[in-house]
């Protein structure tokens, strides 16, 4: 082994060179700045085709607009289709009040006056709005007018004519109907369990509400825990929900306030604030 570690003058001589070299050539590199002098150059460069891409996939048409493609009901838009089509929420509130009145948008120009959309939204939504035929023309008298039924009177029967409900769900929907004292606006059967939306909307074409029904509405500010739950749209879980954040809060300034509370069915706030007052 010592015979490996024995070295001649000249070789000791030729190492610690050796080693002063790699100790130089490491200290350069450490010390040196090897970026460019010229500070007008840019570090970074870009890529001309990958920036095109970006730009063409952005200005492309969204999957928000690819699912207004398919023709649709404006007398029945929810706050999911609004949001999709880029409806804001005042201007769904302004239609869904038009609504409650029992009244229906009869074309486009109609339905930009009781939302007040902008004409740029009109334009590019309006192509594939579809309103229902009207059973009565301009020129007709009113006494050949064909009266639609009262969905507040029709039998389970005669909601079997629609494609789609049975005997099953026209007694769901009577049965529901009648826990409700009587429906005050038709998007009610959307809240039906087990009805199809399309089949709903069918049903709504057919029947109207003639007759609104008078219904003694609950005080939000004063109403118990039993009181609330008695309304087809709480349970007594959200019911005790509602009193303590009102017992938390002092009381509510709105109605809307309820959509803060935890698992209370917001997309339904505008059927249920009918049963309640302030």
């Amino acid at each position: 082994m010592r015979s490996h570690f024995r070295y001649t003058k000249q070789e000791k001589r030729g190492i610690l060179f050796l080693l002063l070299l790699i100790t130089s050539l490491q200290s350069g590199f450490y010390f040196c700045d090897l970026r460019s002098k010229n500070h007008s150059d840019p570090l970074f460069s870009v890529d001309s085709l990958a920036q095109a891409f970006m730009d063409s996939v952005k200005a492309s048409p969204t999957l928000r607009n690819k699912k207004i493609l398919r023709p649709f009901n404006p007398n029945f838009i929810t706050d999911y289709k609004g949001y999709v089509l880029g409806i804001s929420p005042e201007e769904l509130d302004r239609l869904y009040a038009f609504r409650e009145k029992g009244q229906y948008l009869r074309n486009s120009r109609h339905f930009q006056s009781v939302t007040q959309i902008s004409d740029s939204l009109l334009s590019r939504i309006s192509p594939y709005f579809m309103f229902p035929q009207m059973k009565m023309r301009r020129n007709e008298k009113s006494e050949n007018a064909v009266v639609p039924k009262d969905l507040n009177t029709v039998t389970a029967e005669e909601l079997q004519q629609i494609s789609g409900i049975g005997p099953v769900l026209s007694n769901r929907i009577v049965k529901f109907r009648d826990r409700l004292g009587g429906f005050l606006v038709s998007e009610q059967l959307l809240d039906v369990y087990g009805l199809d939306r399309e089949v709903a909307e069918k049903a709504m074409q057919t029947f109207r509400i003639v007759d609104t029904p008078e219904v003694k509405k609950i005080h939000l500010n004063t109403a118990g825990v039993s009181e609330l739950a008695n309304l087809i749209y709480l349970n007594w879980k959200l019911a005790n929900q509602i009193v303590a954040y009102r017992e938390a809060l002092g009381r509510y300034d709105s109605i809307e306030q309820l959509t803060k509370i935890e698992d209370f069915p917001r997309e339904r706030i505008h059927r249920i604030k009918l049963y309640l007052a302030l």
